[in-house]
């Protein structure tokens, strides 16, 4: 059957939105990396790899941000997809209560990050907030901390912070996972004697690896993007320990004006998500035809 050619016509609303909002943005983020520019004026000077080679070499909070953004992505990629996939499996029949529950996880989902960082601002305050009362209640009084003003502490507790937040979107992947997986495998293993572990082993996991590929990317990719909820508890402090890539670029661009070089670390932000992401797919689909 020959197709017209009219039907082409159709891509040329999203080609020209992909390109405003995604393709000149990169390519004026490239372009701007190679230059001093401070976001103000018209006149900049091509600088060449300086940016960069102040970003990888002289640049110590940059490297902070780095390490910081590894250890919340980390965190939050193997605790998030824990907590998903513990409450899929718990939850992945379908009956009313399941139901109920599916949509309380998935309701901080909807939520703004702004809200969901006031919310956790009184929950972590160190005076009136309701875990430090719930730890003295429970006579666990020395446990207490100022959970964002200690330096040690603060980014796993805005870790915790976002599994909470997004915990409940990664369930009903898991969930959508786990129901196309062939209840007579189940069967079949169950008559040959096979544990419970050993039916997760050998076949929830392996059959559920497309789904968890979904989730831990996704995951990742959120990881590496919390600017908002970051900046709105604690702005990247105290002394840097909460300062990840994301936030430190809004700094150096809209705080110091030095839009070349926000643009030079955005590059290297992105080059690290696609390798990071490309790694992973690489190691789930290897897992994938293990069983």
């Amino acid at each position: 059957m020959k197709i017209s050619k009219a039907i082409y016509l159709f891509f040329i609303p999203g080609l020209i939105l992909y390109s405003i909002f995604f393709l000149f943005p990169t390519v004026s983020a490239l372009y701007y990396s190679f230059t001093d520019w401070d976001g103000i004026s018209a006149d900049f000077n091509f600088v060449g790899f300086a940016n960069y080679e102040r970003a990888v070499t002289g640049d110590s909070i940059f490297m902070k941000s780095v390490g910081n953004n590894l250890e919340f992505m980390i965190f939050v990629a193997i605790f998030q997809t824990l907590v998903a996939l513990i409450f899929a499996i718990i939850l992945v029949k379908n009956t009313k209560v399941n139901y109920y529950l599916r949509a309380l996880f998935f309701f901080p989902t909807i939520l703004s990050s702004v809200s969901v960082a006031f919310i956790w601002a009184f929950v972590y305050d160190p005076n009136l907030g309701i875990l430090n009362q719930l730890l003295n209640l429970l006579g666990l009084g020395f446990l207490t901390q100022n959970w964002l003003g200690n330096g040690d502490i603060a980014i796993y507790s805005l870790a915790f912070t976002q599994v909470w937040f997004h915990a409940g979107q990664m369930l009903i992947i898991f969930v959508a996972g786990l129901h196309a997986i062939p209840n007579d495998l189940y069967e079949a293993a169950k008559m040959e004697g096979a544990s419970k572990w050993q039916l997760f082993r050998k076949i929830t996991w392996p059959l559920l690896a497309p789904s968890a590929t979904i989730v831990i990317a996704y995951t990742t990719i959120q990881s590496f993007q919390a600017f908002d909820l970051i900046f709105a508890l604690t702005g990247g402090g105290p002394n840097y320990s909460t300062e990840i890539i994301s936030t430190y670029i809004y700094t150096v661009a809209f705080r110091n004006y030095d839009f070349g070089y926000a643009s030079s670390i955005s590059v290297i932000f992105m080059c690290i998500i696609a390798l990071i992401t490309y790694i992973q797919f690489k190691v789930l689909r290897s897992n994938r035809v293990s069983y």
